[in-house]
């Protein structure tokens, strides 16, 4: 597959450049910082741009199979999330390429919740992740709203860093999961495999999906 990741430079990002490399794809790696074009593997295709500029979109996205978007706004720009989401919809509606976003785990409901969701659970979002939230769950809403609905959108579990690539992961479509502990959790290159498995699978294209242990 031919695929261009946002964000390649961030956590996520990163993760997701050199999962999709080891699987034999032609990766496209995008940053806004032509500083960190050194961070990027030698097999990629290192390329600057800005997720929020349309025309970089396109730009990018032209011939290419799927577009990744792992980025994150700093904080108190956390509203930019659904500007990052109508670039992205609005770019790809032209080009005709798949989008998959990587979001937040706000829009998710809760086990044994009766569907209470996320966002409103503050033993998940305590006050100080507040406003990431909301932001996650707008730019969720935002693509269900979108004329283009060629995009799956992936929710980390509730917490997310780095770890081990175990391969020892489950998915669901909308629910957030959570170990044996009660404790919902992935490490960032195990949630890159997830992604990469959406990549080639598109199993839940106009849907929520998330994985964790």
């Amino acid at each position: 597959m031919r695929i261009t990741v946002f964000g390649a430079t961030g956590n996520i990002g990163q993760a997701v450049v050199n999962e999709a490399i080891s699987r034999g794809h032609q990766v496209t790696a995008v940053t806004r910082d032509l500083r960190k074009v050194s961070q990027l593997p030698a097999q990629a295709h290192a390329q600057v741009g800005d997720v929020n500029n349309v025309q970089d979109v396109i730009r990018l996205s032209k011939a290419q199979d799927l577009v990744i978007s792992a980025t994150r706004p700093t904080a108190g720009q956390e509203k930019q999330l659904v500007d990052i989401a109508e670039s992205l919809l609005t770019g790809l509606h032209e080009t005709h390429t798949r989008l998959l976003l990587v979001g937040g785990a706000a829009c998710l409901t809760v086990p044994s919740s009766n569907g209470g969701l996320v966002l409103d659970d503050t033993s998940l979002v305590p006050l100080a992740w507040k406003a990431i939230a909301q932001a996650c769950f707008e730019q969720y809403q935002h693509c269900k709203a979108h004329s283009n609905q060629n995009w799956s959108y992936a929710s980390p579990s509730a917490l997310i860093g780095d770890g081990e690539r175990t391969g020892q992961f489950r998915v669901s479509e909308g629910e957030l999961l959570v170990d044996n502990t009660g404790k919902s959790h992935i490490s960032w290159q195990d949630f890159a495999i997830a992604l990469v498995d959406e990549a080639e699978s598109a199993s839940y294209v106009g849907k929520v999906f998330t994985a964790g242990y």
